[in-house]
């Protein structure tokens, strides 16, 4: 007999030493409308404000799906509940989250979502639509008018599916209206993530209506945000496990790590919760803590994932158990990424590179290298090569960084060392293969054609010899020697 599932009606059977909600869910009002509504946003800023809804009830959060039903079909039949679990070794904690009330899928109910982020108790919208959602130019930051998601909103502005389309919509629809502009507050790991989406935005509304173009420029609030949780996908085990002690079944627990962060701009019109009462750290300027989380965390992870896919590791925890792979990460973090940064005072590096190690090491949370893989095109330019031109620039060493970039085109050719086929996951899959096939087997031609992607390395990278032939050399060692030896061997 199969068990019930998790609902607002079986709350109270939950297990006492699983902690519910501080509050009583028919008092909360939705004020926060979330694109995107992934593992990450479940274990992030829907925790933070599942905490200070105690205080609050107004900032209940209205998500959305932008394309795919999955989550709607797992969170809807339990009224937007599902559990956190978050895993250490000392062990595993559960934790029921209420903060979502309802899911949309945006690709069925546009009218319902955009009635939703026009209502004026919406104050924020907020947004974790990984770096592809922003149908941008990751190279440059600039929108990608050529995109056909762009090119089919723009044809049909009432009808949007692109995060850009439907912010632009609902800002108009609230203008015209004579409501308030809401918040737009990204998640997600772009550089100046907040000036990203604002010219994203204000770009996309100027081939619209210029006049809405100057509208959203002057009077639109874009903070930028730097966010930090490890999050692995959800496995059938962990469903398994953590229904097992819940004694009802959660189609779709999220699962992450004890640490968790989020820095953000204090700009904000409209009001926001309290966030800070759950940790959250308002800033000034959030540049430093952006290019920090971006380059030592997101930049190591990137490269572990490419270098320990090829490696035959699955995890991060199982590349990190091999201490040459220990010693890539300290010296890509201590010798290529730290001279790059520049943090206010007060700020520890140290230590926050230390508790890096320590989360990667971590064997409770699975996180997949071809997790981590996926979606590289969008990610490699803030993620390396942002370090890279910084180091050009002084004329400093970028061994590692350039093995990382290596380790990525090694990868994207969609075959590993041992000839099995590779499931690369990446808006630019197709095209990435279709040049590597071009390159006939050739090292030197591989390397050659992946930088004429401008996308991603810009009109700056392929022409310097420093860079193109530190790749091309780590390149040749991948193929020479695998990924597992490259790494032991260096210096």
């Amino acid at each position: 007999m199969s068990k019930r599932r998790l609902n607002a009606a079986g709350l109270g059977e939950v297990p006492v030493e699983i902690l519910r909600p501080a509050y009583s869910r028919r008092g909360v009002s939705p004020g926060i409308v979330h694109l995107g509504v992934g593992a990450f946003h479940r274990a992030h800023q829907a925790v933070y404000t599942d905490d200070v809804l105690a205080r609050d009830p107004s900032w209940g959060i209205v998500a959305a799906s932008l394309r795919s039903p999955d989550t709607y079909d797992a969170l809807s039949p339990q009224d937007g509940l599902y559990t956190l679990s978050v895993r250490s070794q000392q062990g595993e904690a559960l934790r029921v989250i209420g903060s979502i009330l309802r899911v949309i899928v945006a690709r069925d109910n546009v009218d319902d979502l955009l009635d939703a982020m026009t209502t004026p108790a919406t104050r924020i919208v907020t947004l974790t639509v990984t770096e592809k959602g922003y149908c941008h130019d990751p190279a440059t930051g600039n929108l990608n008018e050529e995109h056909p998601d762009v090119l089919q909103d723009l044809a049909t502005p009432n009808r949007p599916h692109t995060a850009p389309g439907l912010i632009v919509e609902a800002l108009r629809r609230r203008h015209a209206k004579g409501v308030p502009p809401f918040t737009v507050l990204t998640c997600d790991n772009l550089p100046a993530n907040g000036r990203t989406v604002k010219r994203v935005i204000t770009r996309f509304a100027e081939l619209l209506d210029a006049q809405l173009g100057r509208f959203i420029a002057e009077e639109v609030s874009c903070p930028s945000t730097m966010v930090d949780r490890i999050v692995p996908a959800t496995s059938d085990e962990d469903r398994q496990r953590i229904s097992q002690r819940l004694g009802m079944a959660d189609a779709w627990p999220v699962v992450t790590e004890p640490f968790t962060q989020w820095v953000i701009e204090d700009r904000f019109p409209q009001g926001r919760p309290a966030w800070e009462d759950a940790g959250a750290e308002f800033v000034a300027d959030v540049e430093p803590y952006e290019h920090m989380k971006l380059r030592l965390l997101n930049g190591s992870h990137s490269t572990l994932a490419y270098l320990g896919y090829l490696a035959g590791y699955r995890t991060v925890a199982e590349a990190m158990a091999d201490p040459s792979f220990v010693r890539l990460v300290e010296g890509l973090m201590d010798e290529e990424v730290t001279p790059t940064l520049h943090m206010p005072p007060g700020a520890d590096l140290s230590s926050y590179k230390r508790a890096l190690i320590e989360r990667f090491k971590n064997p409770a949370l699975r996180h997949r290298t071809w997790q981590i893989a996926m979606d590289g095109s969008q990610k490699l330019p803030q993620r390396l090569l942002g370090t890279i031109r910084d180091r050009l620039r002084e004329d400093a060493p970028i061994k590692r960084l350039a093995l990382g970039v290596a380790g990525w085109m090694r990868y994207v050719t969609g075959f590993d060392e041992t000839g099995a086929p590779i499931d690369v996951r990446d808006p630019m899959a197709a095209r990435l293969r279709s040049l590597a096939n071009e390159a006939e087997g050739s090292i030197e031609h591989l390397s050659q054609k992946l930088f004429t992607v401008t996308e991603i390395f810009g009109r700056d990278l392929p022409h310097d010899a420093r860079f193109t032939d530190a790749v091309t050399e780590c390149l040749r060692r991948l193929y020479e020697n695998g990924a597992r030896r490259t790494v032991a061997e260096l210096p």
